[in-house]
């Protein structure tokens, strides 16, 4: 378990009807509608995004700020740079519940050596909180392209 010396921020968001209802922060900076994707038996051309759709997103931003920090610290050049993050949701074998996967899609344009780009997105997934709270329970998968 990983125990924080100091908590630096907290975000507060609050959730009404689950994954057919309203999520939004107590700031007001995000306030959406939350709607089932259609392959899990919702509308076509429904408005509004899931909570996959919302862990890519964070995931993606996340990392690729851990990216930008280990690629300074390694004297490297991030610019350019992205992240993708592919977020699966599906049942797990032997068990009643749900989960998550997720693929890290890496793109590194400014960093010519492979091995240079594999030691800072290997780096980056130590470093990224998102990578550090998921770690050894959900399978997370980074492919540098």
């Amino acid at each position: 378990m990983i125990t924080l010396n100091r908590i630096l921020y907290t975000a507060v968001a609050t959730a009404e009807g689950g994954r057919n209802g309203h999520t939004a922060t107590d700031d007001g900076r995000l306030d959406v509608k939350v709607v089932p994707p259609v392959e899990l038996g919702g509308p076509e051309g429904g408005v509004g995004t899931n909570p996959e759709q919302l862990f890519a997103a964070g995931y993606a931003s996340c990392f690729h700020s851990a990216v930008q920090l280990v690629a300074q610290r390694l004297k490297l050049d991030p610019e350019g740079s992205t992240v993708t993050a592919k977020v699966g949701f599906g049942s797990i074998e032997g068990s009643p519940g749900f989960g998550l996967s997720v693929e890290l899609v890496i793109g590194l344009p400014n960093i010519a050596d492979r091995e240079q780009a594999q030691q800072l997105v290997d780096r980056a997934h130590k470093v990224c909180p998102y990578s550090n709270a998921v770690r050894d329970n959900i399978d997370v998968t980074l492919t540098l392209v």
